[in-house]
This record gives structure tokens, sequence and C-alpha cells, in this order.
């Protein structure tokens, strides 16, 4: 319903100066004061069925009662109101409801400066200066528990029942565990479905990774209802290939190129990297694995005598790398291409950054989660050439591939 103009006049006959509008005393907050109390007034007048000072209330075995002062924080600051009461104590106000101390919308803000890293002093300080609201630690920490139930809804979720291909990855983050600090890994599962969208299936943190880890982490994704992984994209995980090749059979095992060549350029002096970058794309461009292993020789024999780790690696690390040479390029491509996780990460690493350390598992699990959820309404668009590696995937998986 639209404001007539001559209220808004009259509302701003005395405005000289930003303070009168805006400030501690302003005409907004002035405005937000009556016409909550107007609407409690109303409320009042419905709960007891009949309006003030009327005679209709004499001998009706309920009345009013005075008020009471109330505190109400919003997202313009904090705002001093008066409740209406009744003898009886039975009144029920609707719009700010008993024992509510904050207005829809407030705690959305807590909830969002946190998803992007700050923390319980930063936030404090923030609502400080910017609406004059003084929170404590223990609200803002209680706010932000409240998502811990939609934590545990969302990594329970039914998932697809193909995912083409998964990455799986993880960043450290500092956990206080039994009294210390010790470093904890959390674990991402990031699957690219059927229309080469994008879907993170779920986090979980350990402290050590193994066989016995992963099996708890394949079986948990399997009676989510995933069925099936065609690709599985992965940082050299100790212990996930004889998990997952237990739970899933079929699924091909590959270990991630990007973080590869990224581990060995951390041997590399600044002058060599752009050299050793290109001798290494020579390797795992190579067209057929026969070309990729003559090209890691002369990798071999050009570098071993300054950085005798990085063909070690490969070498190592060759049975992993080997089936990345039979697929075609299409679908090489949507393998190599891990921006999705390198973007996530990169994030979350932003998020995680101000904190020396998190009291537990779940003031970790909810910060993280916070993150993901903005990072993947991002996640709008397929993977790039999407079509033609999914019609690679139905000549090379045939029947797996599931009809729409």
């Amino acid at each position: 319903m639209p404001i007539r103009k001559e209220l808004l006049d009259e509302l701003l006959a005395n405005y000289e100066k930003p303070e009168d509008l805006l400030g501690d005393s302003g005409i907004l907050k002035q405005l937000s004061k009556a016409l909550i109390e107007r609407s409690l007034e109303g409320e009042m007048t419905h709960h007891l069925g009949y309006p003030k000072h009327s005679p209709e209330g004499k001998n009706s075995g309920n009345s009013r009662n005075g008020r009471n002062p109330k505190n109400i924080k919003t997202g313009h600051g904090e705002l001093s109101i008066e409740v209406p009461r009744d003898r009886n104590g039975e009144f029920e106000p609707v719009i700010v409801k008993k024992g509510q101390s904050r207005f829809d919308g407030f705690d959305d803000k807590i909830i969002s400066m946190y998803a992007r890293g700050m923390t319980v002093r930063e936030i404090q300080g923030h609502l400080v200066e910017i609406y004059g609201v003084e929170v404590s630690p223990d609200l803002i920490s209680d706010v932000t528990d409240g998502v811990l139930e939609e934590v545990r809804e969302w990594q329970n979720r039914p998932l697809e029942e193909v995912y083409p291909i998964m990455y799986l990855d993880a960043i450290r983050v500092k956990i206080r565990d039994q009294g210390h600090i010790v470093n904890k890994a959390v674990y991402l599962a990031i699957g690219v479905d059927m229309d080469g969208q994008k879907d993170l299936l779920g986090m979980w943190i350990e402290r050590e990774e193994g066989a016995k880890f992963w099996l708890k982490v394949v079986t948990e994704l399997k009676n989510r209802g995933l069925k099936d992984i065609f690709i599985a994209c992965v940082d050299g995980l100790k212990g996930f290939p004889e998990a997952i090749e237990t739970v899933y059979p079929k699924t091909q095992v590959q270990l991630c190129i990007v973080h590869m060549v990224r581990n060995s350029l951390r041997y590399v002096s600044w002058k060599d990297r752009k050299g050793v970058a290109s001798d290494l794309k020579a390797i795992y461009r190579a067209a057929t694995e026969v070309e990729g292993e003559a090209a890691l020789d002369a990798f071999e024999k050009k570098w071993d005598e300054k950085y005798p780790l990085i063909s070690k690696s490969w070498r190592n690390n060759w049975v992993r790398v080997i089936p990345f040479f039979a697929y075609p390029e299409e679908i090489r491509k949507a393998i190599y291409t891990t921006n999705a996780i390198e973007s996530l990460n990169m994030t979350l690493r932003k998020v995680t950054k101000n904190r020396a350390s998190f009291p537990n598992d779940n003031a970790a699990m909810k910060l993280l989660y916070l993150a993901i959820r903005n990072i993947m309404k991002k996640w709008s668009m397929p993977i790039r050439n999407w079509g033609a590696a999914i019609n690679q995937f139905a000549i090379i998986f045939g029947e797996r591939v599931p009809l729409k």
C-alpha cells in the first residue's frame, strides 16, 4: 500500500540533517517504535475483544494491565518498545513474541558475516559500529549453532544415482582435540552430474586418513543413493583406491594431474618454473601412454640433476597417471579442469585464515558449510564442453550411462 505524500511531508517537516532521519532518535526509529507499539495495541484489543477504555471491558474477566519495557535488536539497531500486558497474563503477542529479542533478519546478518570468515569479536565490533547494537559472544555462538541441524540434513540428503566424475580433495585446519591443538583434514567430495553441473556431495573431518576412513565415506555415499562413479579424481589420498574399489569396483581412480603438477613445482626455483612446467606438460598432454613415458624419460635426463624428486614422484604414481592417456580429449579436459575444487579451496582458506584454531569439529564444520553454501550459489553453469564429454562417456561406459 503506497504511503501518502502528505504523511511523508508531515514526518519530514522538521528534517534538517541526516541524524534527524537515521540517528538514534531519528524519524525512522521513532516510526518503527510507533508502528510496532500500535500493532501490539491492536493485538491486545483482538485478544481481549474490546478496545481501550471501552465499557465492554467492564466485568469481562480480563483487562489491560500496563506495559513492560523491552529492547529488541533489529537490522537498523536496537529499539526500545513498550509491550502491553493483560491482568490474567494470557496475552501472547505475535509481532514481538515472548522471549524474542531479535527481529527476523537480524540472525541472518550474523550468519552472513560469520560465513565470510569474520571472527566473533569482529562481528561484535561490526554490529556496534554499523547498527549500534551490542551482542554477546554467546548470542553469536547460539545463532551460528542453529546452522548445525541444517548441516546434518545437508550431509545426509539423497544423492543422484550416477556421477560421471567425482573430485576428492582436502584442506587442513587446526582444531582443539582433547586439550591439544592438532592439524585435521576436511575432506571434500565434488560430484559432476549427468548434466555437467557441480555439486558438493559432502565433507568429512578426520585427523588420519586410511582405507578404513575412506571405506566409511564411500559407504555413506552409496547409502545416500549414489550407485555409480565413472572416474574418481584424487590427490593421492592414502587408502582411497582400495576403499572405492571395494564399494564401486568399476570406478576408475585417476590421480589429479593438477595436483601432480603443483606438487612438482614446489621443488623448483622461480627461474626454472616456466621450463619445468612446459616439460611436464609434454608428459600429461601426450597422445598415448608410450609417448607420455618417453616425455618422462626426456624430463628425467634434463632435470634430474637439479630436481630428482620430481621424476621420482611421477614414476611412483605412474600407475594412477596412466588411465588419463586412455581417454579422448573431451574427457581429459573434464578431468583436468579442477577449477571447481581449486576455487572452492581458495575461498575456504580465506574464511579460515583469521582463526588460529577451532574449539571443536562442529565449529569448523559450521563455518565451512556456510562458506560452501555461498559458493554453491555461483555454480550455475555446467563444465565447459560437457556435451562432447558426455557423448564420449556414453561410448566408453556404455550401459552404465543412464538414459533420460
